[in-house]
């Protein structure tokens, strides 16, 4: 535990508080647990809150982190009426509905663990568009965070878009090995959407440095994709391929419209449109 002074000296390279709202409205506060101060108080004394080092880490990148819709995303908010008990992967002879529940069951236990231990395998989480892999990586990254552990969620597209946005900068204002460097390390990274994305040769080797890395120092990852096994080794290669299935617990994910395209359909419907 450190005083109040300490701590706020050692991070006050990090942006402070927002203005005070006008009198009279509600102010939006982003950390529940520290209410935006960047410090839990107890007593005279202050511990830093987590939020500053995820602010830190995320500052990093333009499109890190979890936007105000994927705030909503919960355990408690997966609904599994957009699976059915009646159609089934024949493959395993599982209903769609029951995979979503393995699937639901394996996020919940991962934050457990983690929380519990500070370790735990990691997790993959496969099916085809609008198939709920990525409100799963949301609800774990939310629930983490309530729990004050650090979280960085990339989007592959964009954490390559920026990884390339490093060339030809005489004074970047972060380097590739910055950005390498932050998503290697974090203690828990959700890599969401890796896809059949256009993969050269370079960025086939970042990505593999940053599953490498964390495979080799037992860092947690929650990966989302499209792709099955196969796929993924012909977009990025069998080494890769091979550390995410040691690395990581794969599920699957079915169903028979994308979810999204339904929720669209239910809000439409919701105002007689």
């Amino acid at each position: 535990m450190q005083s109040v002074k300490d701590i706020l000296a050692k991070y006050n390279n990090q942006p402070g508080p927002g203005p005070t709202p006008p009198a009279g409205s509600e102010p939006s506060v982003t950390c529940t647990l520290c209410q935006d101060r960047g410090i839990i108080l107890e007593g005279d004394m202050a511990r830093p809150c987590q939020c500053m080092q995820q602010k830190a880490m995320r500052n990093k990148f333009k499109h890190a982190g979890i936007s105000a819709e994927m705030l909503q995303q919960t355990f408690d908010n997966f609904r599994f009426d957009y699976y059915s008990p009646l159609l089934a992967d024949q493959a395993r002879n599982r209903s769609y509905l029951e995979h979503a529940q393995r699937a639901l069951q394996a996020a919940r236990e991962f934050v457990n663990e983690y929380a519990a231990q500070g370790q735990a395998p990691g997790l993959m989480f496969m099916g085809s568009v609008g198939s709920g892999k990525t409100f799963l990586a949301c609800a774990v990254a939310n629930a983490l965070t309530e729990q004050d552990k650090q979280v960085l969620f990339l989007v592959v597209p964009d954490l390559l878009d920026e990884l390339r946005a490093t060339f030809g900068k005489k004074y970047p204002e972060n380097t590739e090995q910055d950005l390498l460097d932050a998503a290697r390390t974090v203690p828990v990274l959700i890599l969401d959407d890796l896809g059949a994305h256009n993969y050269t040769e370079w960025t086939k080797n970042r990505i593999f440095s940053i599953i490498n890395y964390r495979m080799n120092h037992s860092l947690p990852t929650v990966i989302t994709t499209n792709l099955d096994i196969n796929e993924l080794d012909t977009y990025l290669g069998e080494r890769t391929t091979s550390r995410l299935l040691q690395m990581c617990r794969a599920f699957r994910l079915f169903v028979a419209q994308d979810i999204r395209m339904l929720k669209y359909q239910e809000r439409e419907q919701g105002q007689g449109r």
